[in-house]
């Protein structure tokens, strides 16, 4: 179990910043991190801050996200195409 809560995404954490812990509200709009897509921030001075503890996790879980994209299925209309170029194979 991780020790760092900020690293968590937890449906009532998920709305807040997670240098400060300040909420997001009408006049206070959290902006997510475009790696990772995991945490938010309320501005870029907490960004800044919060970036020595969230520079590992978040290289890993973009890494994962890219590998989802990258190895995701394509949607097929011929169940003989080769799911890599998309060539009907010899059947």
């Amino acid at each position: 179990m991780s020790t760092n809560k900020t690293e968590v995404a937890e449906p009532a954490a998920d709305m807040c910043c997670a240098s400060c812990g300040i909420a997001q509200v009408d006049d206070i709009k959290l902006k997510t991190c475009t790696a990772c897509k995991s945490v938010r921030y309320c501005s870029v001075k907490c960004q800044r801050d919060h970036r020595p503890q969230h520079k590992r996790p978040c290289k890993k879980r973009a890494a994962e996200l890219h590998d989802e994209i990258l190895f995701k299925q394509p949607e097929s209309s011929h169940k003989g195409d080769c799911p890599i170029c998309f060539l009907p194979l010899p059947i």
